[in-house]
């Protein structure tokens, strides 16, 4: 069967699974595998719960006209979603980043959403399964289309451009995150540039952020480009105050004082980015600062939480050497002198490890904290006077125990150390 004949097919059955637990009635399932399954084994229960096809690349027992047999289902998957992406002639973003790109994903999204018909990725589906389906999630009806991409390796970003086909892009940054599979930090600005290299390469326009050199340097050679900035560029905004919440001040493309619900400064380029693509695309002023101001970051990204007389800060979701500073510095500004920290190990470090993590708690030394607690990783191979716990289940039981009241508390750590479990 032809991408274009499956296409057909995709049209009449606009919505594809490749989980028989979310499995919907009518619905295309791509029988997908890993490490760790192999979805040919569950193409016959898909059809039992209802699937209108199954597409495998492997043969599963009696022929079924509702079986697509392709060489490979996960190509497969990207080709269609490369030609789901060629019917459109919208604005189709794409975002990559160490940091923060989920969180300016919502923000954009929610920009462009208050005045345009707006598809985007859901939670992080940013991967080479989460990318193809979020293009096919893409309504006939958009009027934009938000994707995020991330990534653990070189030739990845490069590998979603050839079917997410993006003609705006934008890098929140580069910095020390996966530094094993990027093979350290001119590796990310390498593997991160292939989308600046995409969009250089196809007249695309990039959004950049004017206040990192290193992004002017990689962008070189991008004629179409609009910027943000704190001090120069088509938008400019300073941040008034990061604690509890940053408030920023705009001062150039857009007049206004906006009260967020994000903790941190280091969400400052994270606001100033959905500025600026608001402005660029025309989204009016007023439905910008809404937009903005309505967020609310949910899933562990630097959630404020009031919990038992408690003022938590629970930023949970991930965790590099980068952002783990910038939480800690925002941090120590808050007035209370009832400050605790609670951080998990960072994974996918490689041999830079064990100095990232020394360095974690030299910057921890130089501020004054009630409690320090340190979980996991290699953060239990270096020497410190901190409480440590060997993983966040034991962190949860000192945390019971302390009685804590009208303390503030930053819980933060990789995906791996699930450190949301301290509060459950």
């Amino acid at each position: 069967m032809t991408i274009e004949q499956l296409y057909q097919l995709y049209l009449l059955h606009p919505s594809i699974q490749t989980d028989t637990r979310k499995l919907k009635v009518g619905d295309i399932f791509f029988a997908l595998k890993g490490p760790n399954f192999n979805g040919n084994l569950f193409a016959k229960k898909a059809l039992e719960l209802g699937a209108a096809y199954a597409v495998i690349d492997e043969q599963v027992g009696d022929s079924n006209d509702k079986l697509i047999l392709v060489e490979d289902a996960l190509k497969t998957l990207q080709a269609l979603a490369k030609y789901h992406r060629q019917q459109f002639t919208i604005p189709y973003i794409a975002i990559t980043g160490s940091n923060g790109k989920t969180t300016t994903k919502e923000l954009v999204s929610s920009v462009l959403a208050s005045h345009y018909r707006t598809y985007t990725t859901q939670g992080n589906l940013n991967n080479h399964i989460g990318v193809p389906l979020t293009i096919l999630s893409v309504g006939k009806d958009a009027e934009m289309a938000v994707i995020e991409m991330g990534a653990n390796h070189q030739k990845e970003i490069a590998s979603y451009c050839t079917y997410t086909l993006p003609n705006y892009g934008l890098i929140t940054n580069c910095g020390k995150a996966h530094l094993e599979g990027f093979g350290g930090i001119e590796g990310v600005r390498k593997g991160k540039g292939e989308l600046y290299d995409f969009i250089r390469h196809n007249n695309g326009l990039a959004f950049i952020c004017n206040d990192y050199d290193y992004l002017l340097d990689m962008s070189k050679g991008i004629a179409k480009r609009y910027t943000y900035s704190t001090n120069n560029g088509d938008i400019i905004g300073i941040a008034l105050q990061s604690e509890p919440y940053l408030k920023v001040l705009m001062t150039k493309g857009l007049q206004a004082s906006i009260v967020t619900q994000l903790v941190g400064d280091y969400n400052l380029p994270n606001v100033l980015c959905a500025v600026a693509i608001g402005k660029y695309f025309k989204v009016p002023d007023e439905k910008i600062i809404a937009a903005i101001e309505n967020y609310v970051p949910s899933n562990s990204r630097s959630q404020m939480i009031e919990q038992n007389g408690n003022h938590i800060i629970l930023d949970a979701y991930n965790a590099n050497p980068t952002s783990m500073k910038a939480a800690i510095e925002n941090f120590a500004k808050f007035p209370s002198t009832n400050k605790v920290l609670m951080l998990g190990g960072m994974m996918e470090l490689g041999e830079e490890s064990i100095a990232e993590h020394a360095a974690i708690i030299s910057l921890i030394k130089q501020h004054q904290w009630s409690n320090v607690v340190l979980v996991g990783g290699d953060f239990g191979n270096i020497e410190h006077p901190f409480v440590y716990f060997n993983n966040a289940t034991d962190a949860k039981g000192w945390f019971a125990e302390q009685g804590f009241n009208n303390a503030y508390l930053l819980i933060k750590g990789s995906r791996s150390m699930a450190m949301e479990k301290i509060l459950q």
